[in-house]
């Protein structure tokens, strides 16, 4: 499994060495744009629409726009003079909450918190605490220059990582519609409560999955014709040799 970040989890004067894995991934297919007359991908080039010319990476810049076509320019060097001396170095847990108290919509995206070299015993005795405790962690932890809020709790017997957006990332329901001059008859509410009832269960994943997705790979698998060759990515070693020693010949040759 691929280590997204290497650091370790603190909290008092406990220090875990840890490794951060993702926990989810991203299953939908993707379509790439292709040219309907030749069927192959386009090119994304970057263009300037003012010098009318190709732009290469060198010549590229951080900048933020601060009114309509007006920017100011951010500097590697100043990015780099913000961060913070731990960064991608620790989890720093500050305060310990239950689970219930998190609204979900302040999660964002899970990671499997996995134990690095010689950090068995402390990893153990936080998930067991937890575990005891039926408290999560509140930490912080920065992830590609980027500073996140997070949570760390137990999920079968491991310990996970959820990064959490900030109270201002999370907008109002302020200027959502008010719903509050409609009347319920006493009716209505036990009709809709009984249907609940009649619903629930318990929360079984495996009993869903992404019918469109299945529905998409059945389209494209009865568009891909039967005689198409497969592609190999077995190297025939004679034949590279071969290629090789001819054309060292035509290289000496020529000089």
């Amino acid at each position: 499994m691929h280590t997204v970040w290497k650091g370790a989890i603190s909290f008092g004067l406990v220090t875990i060495p840890v490794k951060l894995h993702a926990a989810t991934e991203d299953k939908g297919i993707k379509l790439r744009q292709i040219h309907d007359k030749c069927k192959k991908p386009i090119k994304q080039e970057k263009v300037c629409p003012i010098c009318n010319e190709d732009v290469d990476s060198k010549s590229l810049v951080r900048g933020y726009e601060y009114a309509t076509d007006r920017f100011v320019v951010v500097t590697d060097a100043e990015l780099e003079g913000l961060k913070s001396d731990i960064e991608e170095k620790a989890v720093e847990i500050v305060e310990f909450v239950k689970l219930k108290e998190i609204d979900p919509v302040y999660f964002d995206k899970t990671y499997y918190l996995a134990a690095d070299s010689n950090g068995s015993k402390a990893y153990a005795l936080l998930r067991e605490a937890l575990a005891k405790s039926k408290k999560i962690g509140i930490a912080k932890i920065t992830i590609r220059s980027k500073e996140r809020l997070a949570a760390v709790r137990v999920l079968d017997n491991h310990l996970v990582l959820e990064t959490l957006h900030f109270p201002d990332e999370v907008r109002s329901t302020v200027d959502l519609p008010q719903i509050t001059n409609v009347k319920l008859t006493a009716k209505e509410k036990e009709i809709a409560l009984s249907l609940i009832e009649q619903l629930t269960a318990e929360f079984e994943p495996t009993k869903y999955h992404d019918e469109y997705r299945e529905r998409l790979e059945k389209l494209i698998k009865s568009k891909i014709p039967k005689n198409a060759e497969q592609p190999s990515n077995v190297i025939n070693l004679m034949d590279a040799m071969e290629k090789s020693i001819a054309s060292i010949k035509e290289q000496k040759k020529r000089a």
